[in-house]
């Protein structure tokens, strides 16, 4: 017999009984019922019940162990009574006595629980994380993950990608995010960088001759953390295409994506990927308040400025008369009372607004009575366009918000969640994809008025040179994100691949030419032999494994996660170098003042 199993704790059926098997694996629990000991023993695979009466001669050593204790066992695989079968477990029929022990492994007092459902801080479940993981729920997010990995490379190997892998260690780029530094011992005083992703190795991949590139990538960027977001490293399905369009990596990838999600998301509804609305970046703004939109939730906001200007309500009338300003309303079919009214109201209040105006549809007397303050103030004229542009009816409610929208589409967006979810307007068996295309290229800063790049540097702008000859911030580039429930899950781009063009890009965003022949020489180099038009994306694994397994927070699916911090607690990192491994670099650390 093996030295340390023969089955699985997942393995054993009726067909087993009367077999002498070995088991080893965690004492999940441990019970005493009228003198016989009942343990479940628990292995990456499943649970067994084994047992131990005094008559055994195993009995004083399994008397001894405790929660969390690794040890094997021999025994005779016996079936449960009727009444006592467990059909929860696969091993519910059966039962183990226990013959022989060994302990492979005692535990100390545990710091937390793995069996039950006891819920602990995250700090001591990051400090202690190889306990956090022996839980059932986490044992599960980590398979998942892991098998989505594994779908995801065949199907993009189906398609005629091969796989290949870029350096760690590079230069810093401007990706958007700050780089993690590297100092070099071989060349005092400069510096590597951690890749904030393989944009430009994947880019000369594609000069150098090779049509389809993947590879899951780790990714280090050093950014504040969310809960849906990694403050120092993650990993993305990144691809790279030569000779395409735009339209041509949507029909590559989506696929992909689809069957991931059909496959892993448990009944879940996919719609078919030829029907991902394609919907520009300004209109995801207008609409949902944010370019990554839930697109579960029905609610679309609509501009209605118009039935505002020179109204009876003050405080929008004269909002309107500033240049930039506009009304929004955020239709909630089924939200027509008062009560709720107010309650989105005070939602407003908590995030920083003075409210949000309202007006609510009721029957009065067999007829459709226009209700709130709004609706006293405007009049029924107004009141009633209102209602025909929003298609709203008796029981609904519109909610309205003003000003210049980047002060209040984030609330605005939030609202329109909010409001679907308590309304019950929200699918929530379904994963609702959306490309959201036609992004600025160029963005700028609201205190210095200094342009810089939105998003992805290396873009083709929509219009080439031409395109940028005008008004930057009119600019918009062939870049693109693939948003799902709420997330951004993909962006991408159509590369620029031009030198001419991306030196004017790079010019209108303070970067004269000598920088950019200096930061990106390889690049520049690169395509002056050649270059073909090329593009691709990114899909972002921990995201993804995040939606399919139903959490709220991105730690849940990483194996070894850092802190909101940036802390590694079970590892203590980072950490103090050693005197010697400054002087090996040649740096000095400047103590910070407190």
């Amino acid at each position: 017999m093996h030295a340390y199993r023969s089955h699985t704790c997942a393995d054993l059926t009726k067909d087993h009984v009367g077999q002498t098997v070995r088991l080893s694996g965690w004492v999940h629990r441990v019970r005493d019922h009228g003198g016989i000991l009942f343990i479940d023993l628990r292995d990456h695979y499943g649970i067994t019940q084994v047992l131990c009466d005094p008559d055994s001669a195993a009995f004083s050593a399994v008397e001894k162990v405790r929660s969390e204790w690794c040890i094997r066992i021999d025994g005779e695989v016996k079936a449960r009574d009727p009444e006592l079968v467990n059909p929860k477990l696969p091993t519910g029929e059966v039962e183990i006595f226990i013959r022989d022990i060994e302990v492979l492994g005692s535990a100390a007092e545990l710091p937390l629980m793995v069996f039950g459902d006891q819920d602990y801080p995250e700090e001591t479940r990051l400090r202690y994380r190889y306990l956090d993981l022996r839980r059932d729920s986490m044992q599960r997010n980590m398979a998942l993950r892991s098998d989505v990995v594994a779908s995801i490379r065949r199907r993009m190997w189906d398609k005629g990608f091969r796989e290949f892998q870029t350096p760690i260690i590079t230069a810093s780029s401007p990706e958007g995010a700050r780089d993690f530094l590297v100092p070099s011992r071989l060349h005092p005083g400069k510096f590597y960088a951690l890749p904030q992703a393989p944009q430009q190795f994947k880019q000369l991949i594609m000069v150098s001759g090779f049509d389809k590139y993947f590879q899951i990538a780790p990714c280090f960027r050093d950014e504040d953390p969310r809960a849906d977001r990694s403050p120092t490293d993650f990993y993305q399905l990144d691809l790279e295409m030569s000779f395409v369009t735009q339209q041509d990596v949507f029909d590559t990838i989506a696929p992909v994506m689809a069957g991931v999600f059909e496959e892993f998301g448990q009944g879940r509804r996919v719609d078919a990927p030829d029907s991902w609305p394609q919907i520009s970046y300004a209109d995801a703004a207008l609409w949902y308040g944010t370019d990554k939109p839930d697109l579960r939730n029905p609610i679309k906001m609509q501009d209605v400025s118009d039935h505002f200007r020179g109204s009876g309500f003050a405080i929008f009338a004269k909002l309107l008369e500033q240049e930039g300003t506009e009304i929004r309303a955020i239709p909630a079919p089924k939200g027509g009372s008062r009560k709720f009214c107010d309650r989105m109201n005070a939602f407003a209040q908590k995030e920083g607004l003075p409210g949000m105006g309202y007006i609510f549809w009721r029957e009065t007397d067999g007829t459709m009575e226009a209700a709130g303050p709004l609706a006293k103030n405007i009049g029924p004229e107004r009141t009633e366009a209102i209602r025909q542009q929003l298609g709203l009816g008796v029981g609904d409610a519109a909610f309205f918000l003003g000003g210049k929208p980047a002060a209040f589409e984030r609330v605005a967006g939030k609202a329109r969640v909010v409001i679907g979810d308590e309304l019950g307007l929200t699918d929530k068996d379904r994963f609702a994809f959306a490309w959201i295309v036609d992004f600025p290229m160029y963005e700028a800063d609201e205190e210095t008025g200094r342009i810089d790049f939105s998003h992805n540097p290396f873009s083709m702008p929509q219009g080439g040179l031409e395109a940028l000859a005008g008004d930057p911030l009119k600019v918009l580039g062939f870049q693109y994100d693939l948003a799902c429930n709420g997330y951004e899950l993909i962006s991408g781009a159509i590369r620029n691949h031009k030198l001419d063009i991306m030196i004017k890009a790079f010019e209108l965003a303070g970067y004269g030419e000598d920088e950019v022949r200096k930061r990106f020489g390889g690049m520049v180099n690169a395509f002056q032999y050649g270059a073909p038009p090329h593009g691709g994306c990114a899909a972002g694994i921990d995201r993804m494994v995040m939606l399919l397994a139903d959490e709220q927070n991105i730690r849940q699916v990483i194996m070894f996660p850092m802190n909101q911090r940036a802390e590694d607690l079970m590892m203590n990192a980072p950490s103090d170098p050693s005197a010697e491994q400054l002087m090996e670099l040649g740096l000095r650390v400047i103590p910070q003042d407190q």
